[in-house]
């Protein structure tokens, strides 16, 4: 893809002569005929990877668009124009961070000098952002993937900046995995992470567990606790599952992101607290707000930054990578022989939809580890195989057979992956409950005893 370079200058006949050069150097040059304007072009897509400013124009001047573009997040690079006998001023430019500054009036082979050398730079730059972010996640997470890689490069830029972050995705996606690479990014790296679940505790026992208590405040409440919160100041909390959140928890929850101080159960007085909020959920929170489930004030409070975590079966290439990396761990662990991942192997794990995500995978992989001969791995044991799920013939089945064979194999996936919890198996599948309930009376799935739900 060609570099995009924007040139700003007040002077038609400067951007022209610069737009010829460089567009015939191979890059692509966009024109703005002063600094404002050329804010307001940063302000859109697609991103500029460098721009050209002339020092001396109305209204916004090069030095204001210096300032002005070096105090925004991952903002292009910006050489300067000067005049004759402005040294004084490029030397001050570089030192609010312009890359470079070339001189009017100008020599071609110095333009070029120079914007080349500072086109190399930044591409350096961002290989070495997208590496680092690459390497901070492949310390949590195993991937090849394109689309994981730009998770990770997101997640190397938003880390180091305060923000709270809401990360999302199914469920076995390693949505916790994604928070602690957010933690290691961060300047609060090396001070208290602690983690809630937010689904773990009735909203009475949530609330004396995030907020603290005073001694006596309810029964059993023998002494008093600081809460999570303060625990964790300075540092960051990680909300899990928060779209489990009861709604009086979400009101208090709200006051103190907004205000910065806790005040525990029991407690007539509030204790400040500086701590980045992380909060990860599989809940559809959008639709939880819509059905009144979920605060609309505090849903925006945590998306400042979103981050979506891919579901496996999205990237199938990130299958050989993980299986490798889950084999050679079970296989060390249970002190078993090494299992090789055959092309047999790899296309059964590749056909298989994945409804668990990631966490299915490994305790697909852990289990048929245990459960197979020495050295060799019984595909019968995996997900989509086995003696529980119809092998169809490839010839002479009819369609409504084939179909029918398929839907059992999801249905059964689906409730491997909730671990028989039909309500939530039924949401994966996107049917109602008493749906489900007829098509496992349908595939033989059913105690003969249970009764029709309806």
């Amino acid at each position: 893809m060609k570099a995009r370079v924007l040139v700003a200058d007040d002077d038609a006949g400067v951007r022209y002569t610069l737009r010829g050069l460089l567009e015939d150097d191979g890059l692509t040059v966009e024109e703005a005929v002063d600094g404002e304007a050329a804010l307001a072009r940063l302000d859109t897509e697609p991103p500029v990877d460098l721009v050209l400013s002339d020092l001396r124009m109305p209204r916004v001047d090069g030095m204001e668009l210096l300032r002005r573009v070096a105090a925004r997040p991952h903002a292009p690079r910006v050489i300067l124009i000067t005049a004759h006998g402005s040294e004084r001023h490029a030397v001050e430019a570089m030192k609010l961070g312009a890359l470079d500054y070339f001189r009017k009036p100008f020599d071609v082979d110095d333009v070029l000098a120079v914007v080349r050398r500072a086109l190399g730079m930044v591409q350096l730059e961002a290989e070495n952002e997208r590496l680092s972010g690459e390497v901070n996640l492949l310390r949590s997470l195993v991937f090849v993937s394109p689309s994981m890689a730009r998770l990770a490069l997101l997640i190397q830029r938003v880390g180091p900046r305060d923000v709270t972050v809401l990360i999302t995705g199914e469920s076995g996606t390693g949505k916790e995995r994604v928070a602690e690479a957010l933690v290691r990014a961060s300047p609060r790296a090396d001070k208290p992470y602690v983690r809630f679940n937010c689904a773990a505790l009735t909203p009475e026992l949530a609330e004396a567990e995030l907020f603290g208590h005073a001694r006596g405040a309810f029964t059993g409440a023998v002494r008093a606790r600081p809460g999570l919160f303060r625990e964790a100041s300075g540092g960051t909390l990680l909300l899990d599952e928060v779209g489990e959140l009861a709604l009086p928890l979400q009101a208090k929850l709200l006051r103190v992101l907004q205000e910065g101080e806790v005040r525990p159960v029991g407690e007539d007085r509030s204790f400040p607290v500086d701590v980045r909020v992380l909060a990860a959920t599989h809940r559809d929170l959008p639709q939880r707000v819509a059905e009144g489930r979920f605060r609309e004030d505090l849903y925006y409070r945590l998306k400042v930054v979103t981050l979506q975590v891919p579901p496996l079966r999205s990237r199938p290439e990130d299958i050989a990578a993980l299986a490798k990396h889950f084999l050679a761990r079970h296989t060390e662990r249970f002190r078993m022989p090494p299992v090789q991942l055959t092309p047999t192997l790899l296309e059964r794990l590749t056909a298989y939809p994945w409804p668990g995500n990631v966490r299915e995978l490994e305790n697909a992989l852990e289990s048929a580890v245990v459960l197979s001969p020495d050295g060799t791995l019984d595909l019968e044991l995996l997900p989509g195989g086995g003696p529980s799920t119809p092998q169809v013939p490839s010839t002479g089945a009819t369609l409504r057979e084939k179909l029918d064979a398929h839907e059992r194999e999801l249905i059964l996936a689906a409730l491997a992956a909730s671990k028989g919890q039909r309500t939530e198996a039924a949401k994966a599948l996107g049917i109602g409950r008493a749906t489900l309930h007829d098509k496992l009376r349908k595939h033989s799935l059913l105690n003969e005893d249970e009764e029709p739900e309806r």
